[in-house]
């Protein structure tokens, strides 16, 4: 009899240690099917407030906005209820992308995933293909482990769910050497910014040797996903994440925006106290563990930085501070507008793009709390925000066939400032 109830009390155990073990479940992927992106003309102030206003009557956020228009993204069950509005008040606006899940669903089967992990061929990025965030953090330990006098990785935090902030410098170890930071992934969505920063990366060390003396006499700091829970997230559950994935003090809202959680000028214009709103700036300024590590590093560092320079998308701009405040005019903004137009200037002569240059309050939205305000505020001349490809054909959901072109965009940016700041 007491055999029997051992028997019965082991199998009870060995079931819980079986439950314990089943891993937990993905959760569903969101699906965006026949949600749309519109295109919406904002030809006066009265239009302009009509249009925002949508955002709090109905389902609908703004994915790029200048004075002039707007890049409206409305779920399916938004989508007569705006229409009709648009159209009573002659408010005119096109129709960018028909159905976003089945853009989703071309992006997703044109290589990238589960079907191309760098960790799983044992092969390096190939920029035709966009990667998970391991798979970038491997194609960092490998450049470190080939050129270990040139490269070396230090972690400068953690993101929320515990992962590894992980910043690469490169670097000929010359005393007297500029120091330019570089920055992507902020927020999750924008799968071309990590993309296009490790291509950069790749080209300085792959090609060190053969660089010209303005490259190889800079200490290049590079944190290649500056928001990997929301980058990660985005892969596996909902591709229109923006934010970190903070608990937001237990809010049934996740999330915070980290390029509204920067303390300069924190909670102003263009940013909300709702965490459940896209441009959320978290209870505090830098109360998120990811951009605490970025203020931390950049401020604690040896560095005199000449240039902190951000990738996102989209929209092909080339934006400098200050954000918080419309016509709020920087001391230097000559030489950061003369300095953003020659940069443009070698980014169209790769593929015959057009970036367009200026203040980002001025030429889009106030925005404050941006990390690009926060570099100038700390003294780094070269403040600027990149909005890379493209200007909303494909917005967020850009296919992996455009990453390389991209990316050399972005590389010709990169190159020309450190030739700028050589020069100075």
């Amino acid at each position: 009899m007491a055999q029997s109830t051992l028997s019965v009390i082991l199998l009870i155990f060995n079931c819980f240690l079986f439950i314990e073990s089943v891993p937990t479940p993905l959760e569903t992927p969101v699906r965006y099917d026949g949600a749309q992106l519109w295109n919406v003309d904002l030809s006066d102030e009265q239009t302009r407030q009509m249009v925002f206003d949508l955002e709090n009557e109905f389902d609908v956020s703004f994915w790029s906005t200048s004075h002039a228009e707007a890049d409206m993204f409305l779920k399916k069950s938004a989508i007569e209820s705006v229409r009709q509005i648009l159209n009573k008040n002659n408010i005119e606006y096109s129709v960018r992308v028909d159905d976003m899940q089945k853009r989703i669903e071309e992006e997703s089967s044109q290589l990238y995933g589960e079907e191309s992990l760098y960790g799983n061929n044992n092969k390096s990025l190939t920029w035709d293909a966009y990667y998970s965030f391991d798979d970038i953090l491997l194609f960092l330990d490998k450049l470190v482990e080939k050129y270990p006098n040139l490269c070396s990785l230090e972690t400068i935090g953690y993101s929320h769910e515990n992962r590894p902030l992980k910043v690469l410098k490169i670097s000929n170890g010359n005393s007297g050497n500029k120091a330019i930071w570089i920055d992507g992934g902020i927020h999750a969505r924008e799968w071309i910014s990590p993309a296009s920063v490790t291509y950069i990366v790749n080209d300085l060390v792959e090609n060190w040797n053969n660089q010209p003396a303005y490259i190889q006499n800079v200490n290049w700091y590079v944190l290649p996903v500056h928001n990997p829970d929301g980058y990660e997230y985005t892969r596996k559950s909902d591709r229109m994440w923006r934010k970190n994935r903070s608990k937001n003090n237990n809010n049934h809202c996740l999330g915070v925006d980290l390029n509204r959680n920067y303390g300069y000028k924190w909670g102003g214009k263009g940013t909300s106290s709702n965490p459940c709103s896209e441009i959320y700036a978290g209870s505090g300024p830098f109360s998120e563990p990811e951009s605490t590590a970025v203020k931390n590093f950049v401020e604690t560092s040896e560095e005199n930085f000449d240039a902190f320079l951000t990738f996102h998308s989209y929209g092909q701009w080339i934006l400098y501070p200050w954000g918080y405040e419309n016509h709020i005019p920087t001391e230097d903004r000559d030489d950061l507008d003369s300095a953003g137009r020659q940069a443009a200037k070698s980014m169209k002569a790769v593929d015959k793009q057009v970036y367009t240059v200026g203040n980002s309050a001025d030429l889009l939205y106030a925005a404050a709390g941006g990390s690009d305000d926060w570099g100038k505020s700390v003294g780094i001349k070269y403040s600027y925000t990149i909005e890379l490809r493209d200007k909303g054909r494909y917005g967020f959901v850009l296919p992996p066939k455009y990453i390389l072109a991209t990316a050399k965009e972005a590389h010709a940016f990169v190159f020309t400032f450190a030739q700028i700041i050589a020069a100075n």
